[in-house]
């Protein structure tokens, strides 16, 4: 027994990438003035991996700094945003990984949470990247939809882990998130 464990340790072990989020890029949608972007700019500095964020009005963006080894949470950052009134039009978060293979359909846990791979080309990465969030909410209810093509995996469009994602029933429900490159 103890030696199956020690395998399936092993193996998701090498599941794992030791990456750092270092910033994003939050697109907003709903705004019309400047203190809607006020409402989302004090929103999101509550946040406690939050370092710092700048606003630009003109494009409803939102640029946001990370605290050095904070443990980043994309829905963190969407919630706020709701909570202010608003939603998310987009969502790209900069990581700096090790080298690393992805491809299409792969799973990669950073930082403690899966992050699934779409519409990518098998390659290998390394350095700084951008991820771009494709969940529900993340994205344009059309973007959402176009973007369902791209996988035949359940788990797209519940925001979890299904039995069809992984060969362990273990983390069926555990919530995984949509990415490309």
């Amino acid at each position: 027994m103890k030696r199956i464990i020690l395998i399936l340790v092993v193996a998701l072990y090498g599941l794992s990438v030791q990456a750092q989020f270092s910033s994003a890029r939050l697109q907003a949608s709903g705004l019309t003035c400047s203190l809607c972007s006020k409402a989302i700019f004090k929103a999101l500095t509550t946040i406690p991996f939050v370092d710092k964020v700048e606003a630009d009005v003109a494009t409803s963006g939102f640029d946001i700094a990370f605290k050095e080894g904070g443990n980043v949470d994309v829905d963190q950052l969407k919630k706020a945003v709701i909570d202010a009134g608003f939603s998310v039009a987009g969502l790209k978060i900069q990581a700096k990984l090790e080298e690393v293979a992805v491809k299409n359909d792969a799973h990669l846990t950073i930082q403690g949470k899966i992050f699934h791979f779409m519409n990518v080309k098998p390659q290998t990465v390394k350095g700084n990247i951008e991820l771009t969030i494709l969940d529900k909410n993340f994205v344009p209810a059309k973007d959402f939809k176009k973007n369902a093509q791209y996988t035949k995996m359940k788990c797209y469009t519940t925001g979890v882990m299904e039995a069809c994602c992984n060969k362990t029933a273990s983390s069926v429900g555990t919530r995984v998130y949509h990415v490309t490159l």
